[in-house]
């Protein structure tokens, strides 16, 4: 029967060792990290999203009690607000391009109900005097700001994990080991109309 040196195991451990080691180097890990970062940035979009669907209604409210406001216009946020909330968002929207589009649409609508909203209520001086919608009107625009820049940090994470998926050693570890990663899908819209409404309280009706 052959013997066998004792530190030939001992040697193969280390050689397997280091073939992990090199491989973690060459990016193996790259698409399940870039995949995890991009949900983590998707999971501060919708945060921020219900954070801003949360104020609608005491901001209409508000608005109905303080001024004979524009029922057009109310009935537009709460209709735009409506449709947004029943958006089903599921495991699958991020690789679903028919299921963002109608996520995307939907709070776009929404922002731009908002919008419109507060340009109106540059009419009502009773409005614009009380201090619940103008603390409202501060959180609103805050809310706006939060959701542009979680729309902008998704974006980049997304592109990042996409361009992994499409690129060289990427493509060879999505082939090897990540056979069920796919492309996801990402916000269309130019940057500068992500940005909060800008309303001047002082600015005169146009």
């Amino acid at each position: 029967m052959p013997a066998f040196p004792l530190g030939r195991p001992r040697g193969g451990l280390i050689a397997a060792l280091t073939g992990l080691l090199l491989l973690a180097g060459c990016g193996v890990n790259d698409i399940p990290t870039y995949e995890e970062q991009a949900k983590a940035a998707w999971s501060e979009v919708l945060n921020q999203y219900q954070r801003r669907s949360d104020l609608v209604p005491n901001l209409v409210a508000t608005v109905k009690g303080s001024a004979a406001f524009e029922r057009e216009t109310l009935e537009a946020v709460v209709a735009a607000r409506a449709k947004a909330t029943q958006v089903q968002v599921t495991a699958d929207t991020l690789t679903n391009p028919e299921a963002f589009r109608a996520f995307q649409q939907s709070q776009d609508a929404l922002t731009s109900a908002l919008a419109r909203l507060l340009v109106v209520a540059e009419r009502y001086p009773d409005l614009k005097a009380s201090q619940g919608f103008l603390t409202l009107q501060s959180q609103l625009e805050g809310t706006e700001n939060r959701i542009a820049v979680a729309r902008r940090d998704y974006i980049d994470a997304v592109a990042r994990y996409n361009t992994e998926l499409r690129t060289f050693p990427g493509r060879l570890w999505a082939a090897l080991l990540y056979s069920d990663a796919k492309p996801m899908e990402t916000f269309t819209i130019p940057a500068e109309q992500q940005a909060a409404p800008k309303v001047d309280f002082g600015a005169q009706p146009q």
